[in-house]
């Protein structure tokens, strides 16, 4: 089948954002399809080094294009500017949408992609849903949205809990179907980081302090990572461990960079210490552990959320310790993975992973093999679309 790939490589052209999308790339073209990347957000160009948006993608096409061939992908992506309709990889406007007018299925990661009447007319489209709680409020309060999700002919969600018990992510009216991010595994398990690194030997994580502002919904606010991480201020009192964050600033640059420092806490600004893909991967690699807490929303509405970037640490073999958001309850907790709720067991998780690191490296690999390998999480999320068509 021909399937298309959407996603925000080009318009984040910094950090993680590439892993994000390139590996679903990756995990269908495994299964023997012909897959093409897409660019179509309706957004003006995002500029990492002039931190403004414009007219002008060559910065952005020149990122995507580097993705591509880094991965061995060759032309197979399309990029259209927002600003003049043009489009870039495939250049020729007449080709660029038979491609995608002669596509199978198209997959829609985090919503990336504004469907045009060339992508809404692809047979079967798939919404993938990395923000749960936050997509749902955003669908249950803005027609537009609702309108777009709904113009897929299926759901799947990070939010494993959605439809559980004690899950408080609304439905809408729609089947979320569970998935987790696809980890093309031999790009983590043949490389290693380079010495001397600032993430060498640390409980590491790559985080926001806070994305965007609080979301209301039903009388609650939702919030970012910020609230969480407020809770767990004196870890570092707590274990032995050292602790190396690269935090972006958030929202009205309110990261308060002295106080977590005086705390403990080391803090690396992310576009210095991993401004693209490689470095990204260079810095888990270098670590020796993730620890990490959740956006606020995926705790409070207990949603299963899972990180994309932990699935990453445990193909790399980096155990990790991150905060229950309900996922447990979908996914083993105890081995490589642990998970906390509260200080203490954090701490204790901590311990438990320097007691016998061996053990559960070892552990952390095996996980991302059984529940992440990318060939098999998009195989099983295609076969539940075509079956549900």
């Amino acid at each position: 089948m021909r399937i298309i790939v959407t996603g925000l490589i080009g318009q984040y052209a910094f950090g993680g954002v590439a892993w994000d999308y390139i590996q679903y790339v990756l995990g269908l073209h495994s299964l023997g399809h012909e897959v093409w990347y897409l660019e179509d957000t309706g957004n003006w160009a995002y500029n990492p080094v002039t931190q403004e948006a414009g007219a002008e993608c060559a910065h952005n096409t020149a990122y995507v294009r580097r993705v591509m061939e880094a991965f061995d992908l060759g032309d197979r992506w399309i990029y259209r500017n927002a600003a003049d309709g043009s489009y870039h990889g495939v250049s020729d406007p007449a080709l660029a949408e038979r491609v995608l007018a002669e596509a199978d299925v198209l997959v829609n990661v985090s919503g990336a992609c504004w469907l045009r009447d060339v992508t809404a007319g692809i047979p079967l489209k798939l919404f993938m849903d990395g923000d749960p709680m936050f997509t749902q409020i955003g669908q249950a309060t803005d027609k537009e949205m609702d309108a777009r999700i709904r113009a897929h002919e299926a759901q799947f969600s990070f939010g494993l809990n959605i439809g559980r018990p004690g899950c408080r992510v609304p439905d809408n009216g729609l089947v979320w179907h569970p998935t987790v991010q696809p980890i093309a595994l031999e790009y983590w398990e043949r490389f290693e980081a380079a010495p001397a690194h600032p993430a060498e030997d640390a409980w590491t994580t790559v985080m926001n302090w806070a994305s965007y502002k609080p979301r209301a919904f039903n009388g609650e606010f939702y919030g970012q990572k910020d609230l969480e991480f407020q809770k767990f201020l004196d870890l570092p009192k707590l274990t032995s461990g050292r602790f190396v964050l690269a935090m972006g600033q958030g929202v009205g640059m309110s990261r308060p960079t002295a106080e977590l420092e005086a705390r403990g806490w080391r803090i690396v600004e992310p576009d210095e210490i991993l401004p693209d893909f490689p470095s990204y991967r260079d810095f888990l690699m270098a670590s020796r552990a993730e620890w990490s807490v959740a956006k606020n929303g995926y705790v409070k509405s207990r949603s299963g959320w899972f990180s994309c970037r932990s699935a990453c640490y445990l193909a790399a073999g980096r155990p990790v310790v991150v905060q229950d958001t309900g996922w447990s309850e979908c996914l083993p907790s105890g081995e490589g993975v642990l998970a906390f709720s509260t200080p203490e067991e954090a701490a204790d998780a901590i311990r438990k992973v320097e007691e016998n690191y061996d053990q559960h490296s070892q552990a952390a690999r095996a996980f991302a093999r059984r529940h992440f390998d990318a060939s098999t999480v998009c195989h099983d999320f295609l076969e539940t679309a075509l079956r549900e068509k």
